[in-house]
């Protein structure tokens, strides 16, 4: 496994992030048990969750089976960089009306100290923003922030789905308050959606955040089945979208036919090309999945390939505003 620093912060993090939105809805405990192990094994350190994972009324399943996780000891937890989400709806009838999508700061420590419960641990490396909230000023956010880590409960800072100007505007209040700020962004960021290569990684790149893509494969159209459309695979519930990029997907597997690499290792190699890029999140449902993800760290794209890469998914033409501007 291969190490590198999460934005502006000392905290070093492997290059492949294990996902766990799948623990608990589609993947069982026993399941998630041995696919965590099976990542700390490899070298996977950097683990993401979110307080609503197992949705709806099941909001903090997904805690809470890596809470049950950590419990069975053996240094699972001091060997974790651990990450969560905060601004979803948790359905505790306790929040009233402020239990809707949010960040207060009476919800972020409200929902911190439930995070913390259901992980059965006493502070959480990065805890991340999981949306905008317009509602909610940034010297709220950053007092209350500010008070989490200055009681040990919270290491750093990240976001999730934040324009490039919303991450500017971050660090310079944070900066006013001398405060470190953001040191990572969750972002949609793949093959098939690089409109984030216009603003928000150059953003993140320049004001210090590690990028953190999800949905690095498009929620399984750059999979190796997109095209089989086999029942169970996520791309197999969305015919729809397969034939709009029917072409695309047919010169993909074409191209990684012939340099030997199923589509999905292409698309995360793909990822670890770009220099904002910290680590793309896995979402393994089975350990197999896991383990088939690990040759990734290996595999190295030559010019040939990336070139052919761009003109099978045209990105936004660079950087803005020479993407579209003299």
């Amino acid at each position: 496994m291969q190490y590198t620093y999460l934005g502006k912060s000392g905290l070093k993090v492997s290059r492949l992030c294990l996902g766990t939105m799948n623990f608990g809805p589609a993947t069982d405990e026993k399941e998630a048990f041995r696919i965590m192990d099976a990542a700390l094994d490899a070298g996977i350190q950097f683990f993401d969750t979110a307080n609503i994972y197992g949705w709806g009324e099941n909001a903090g399943l997904t805690e809470t089976i890596i809470g049950r996780w950590f419990a069975q000891g053996g240094g699972r937890r001091e060997r974790v960089v651990l990450a969560t989400k905060v601004h979803g709806n948790m359905h505790d009838p306790a929040d009233g009306p402020n239990g809707k999508e949010g960040l207060s700061a009476y919800k972020i420590r409200r929902h911190l100290e439930g995070s913390l419960k259901r992980l059965q641990t006493d502070h959480i490396e990065l805890y991340q923003m999981h949306h905008v909230d317009r509602n909610v000023s940034w010297d709220e956010l950053w007092g209350a922030f500010e008070l989490a880590v200055s009681q040990g409960k919270i290491g750093y800072v990240g976001s999730s789905n934040f324009a490039g100007w919303q991450i500017a505007e971050a660090q310079g209040k944070a900066q006013n308050r001398h405060f470190l700020g953001l040191v990572a962004e969750q972002h949609k960021y793949n093959l098939n959606c690089r409109l984030p290569e216009l603003e928000v990684l150059p953003a993140a790149k320049a004001m210090g955040l590690g990028v953190i893509p999800w949905s690095p494969l498009d929620g399984g159209m750059l999979g190796r089945n997109a095209l089989k459309k086999l029942e169970g695979t996520r791309s197999g519930g969305n015919p729809n979208k397969i034939e709009k990029h029917r072409a695309q997907l047919e010169a993909f597997a074409q191209l990684c036919n012939e340099i030997g690499e199923p589509q999905d290792n292409v698309a995360l190699a793909w990822l670890l090309t770009h220099p904002a890029v910290t680590a793309p999140i896995i979402g393994p449902r089975t350990l197999e999945q896991l383990e088939s993800s690990l040759r990734v760290i290996d595999l190295k794209l030559d010019e040939a390939v990336l070139k052919r890469l761009d003109e099978i998914f045209p990105g936004p033409g660079g950087e803005a505003p020479e993407a579209y501007a003299w």
